[in-house]
């Protein structure tokens, strides 16, 4: 069996993150869903994430086969939430640029790696963590869910299409 775990992402992973990005902006497009169909999530992005230590890469066999950041809040585009809104306003963690390497899709790796990033945030004292995404992407929709996240309503982020599914998980 293979190992995996995860750890921070470093400088030598940012070709392989870029990789997984593009193959998940290309299986979004194979879907019809306009989500990461610009230049965004883009080497900047990335190395931005890599800098502020809040990458995070999922390694299966010594490979990175996932991607995502676990960020400190507030964000400024979860200010405006139209819907039923955030339950309290204490300090809350955020996970963004969430992918996995269409070679593992389907081998429940996404809900290890969602996991994981949630045990980091809980080990940090977080309790309140956050994430969005596309209406439209009920593949991701699925893995939240599954991750114990209730929908709390749409967020507005700074893009073409703004509207993004907003999700939180309390961990009292």
């Amino acid at each position: 069996m293979a190992a995996i775990f995860v750890r921070p992402g470093t400088q030598k992973d940012i070709d392989a993150i870029l990789s997984i990005i593009q193959s998940a902006r290309e299986f979004l497009a194979q879907q019809g869903i306009d989500q990461w169909q610009g230049t965004y999530p883009d080497r900047a992005a990335v190395q931005k994430d890599i800098d502020d230590e809040t990458n995070r890469v999922l390694i299966v066999d010594g490979k990175v086969a996932g991607t995502g950041s676990l960020i400190d809040g507030p964000d400024p585009f979860y200010k405006r939430i139209d819907g039923d809104g955030w339950i309290g306003d204490r300090k809350y963690m955020m996970i963004h640029r969430f992918a996995l390497d269409g070679k593992v899709r389907g081998q429940q790796l996404s809900k290890f790696f969602m996991s994981n990033l949630t045990t980091e945030a809980y080990s940090l004292g977080y309790r309140d963590l956050r994430i969005d995404t596309h209406a439209q992407n009920q593949i991701m929709q699925h893995v939240i869910k599954a991750a114990g996240y209730q929908f709390r309503g749409i967020v507005y982020l700074d893009e073409p299409v703004p509207e993004r599914n907003a999700y939180q998980l309390l961990l009292d």
